[in-house]
């Protein structure tokens, strides 16, 4: 009788830690490069300051990164964040149109196919302001960071959708606005 008891709890401890072992065989391995690219919009948060002016266009953005883990991975990206457009007399309109490269550690905290993420990283921008014919060029560097949620449809294919800000993006005449974007995305990564 304590024979059968005996192997009874061996049995049990065994499917314990077993359990453990077997789930994570079953869970996909995300450790991987992957592509990307995304569409949306961007704002540029500047004061018109009584001007007619529009600080909304479409947005997009190709990147490349790698996933060390479930939890971490690098990423770097160009984007095209639209033109923002400032009327200051009649025939006179401003238009600022700006790119950045960025380079972003990314944060994730993974439910099954789901994750939530956060970014935090560099950017380069360049701002071509444009005005009567004239154009210049101003370049800079800043904070970038934002937060997004991923669905992982396969073990290769996920959806992402975004919010990102670029902090202080500055034109050729010194001022300083925030960019803004919320895009949506797929995912590819090479398992």
């Amino acid at each position: 009788m304590k024979t059968k008891y005996l192997i009874a709890a061996l049995g049990l401890a065994a499917g314990a830690f077993a359990l453990p072992a077997s789930a994570q065989m079953s869970m996909p391995a995300l450790s991987s490069a992957y592509i990307g690219g995304s569409l949306g919009q961007s704002e540029v948060d500047f004061d018109c300051e009584g001007d007619p002016c529009d600080k909304k266009d479409g947005s997009w953005r190709i990147f490349g990164g790698y996933q060390f883990n479930r939890h971490f991975s690098a990423e770097l990206g160009y984007a095209n964040l639209g033109e923002a457009t400032v009327d200051l007399a009649p025939g006179a309109r401003l238009t600022l149109e700006t790119t950045a490269w960025d380079l972003s550690a990314i944060g994730a905290f993974p439910v099954g196919p789901v994750s939530i993420f956060g970014r935090l990283g560099l950017y380069r921008a360049e701002v071509e302001a444009s005005i009567l014919g004239f154009s210049a060029d101003a370049d800079n560097t800043g904070l970038t960071w934002g937060l997004g949620v991923q669905y992982d449809v396969t073990k290769n294919l996920g959806i992402r959708a975004e919010w990102q800000q670029y902090n202080d993006v500055e034109d050729d005449v010194g001022a300083e606005a925030d960019v803004r974007v919320l895009n949506l995305g797929l995912v590819w990564r090479f398992q």
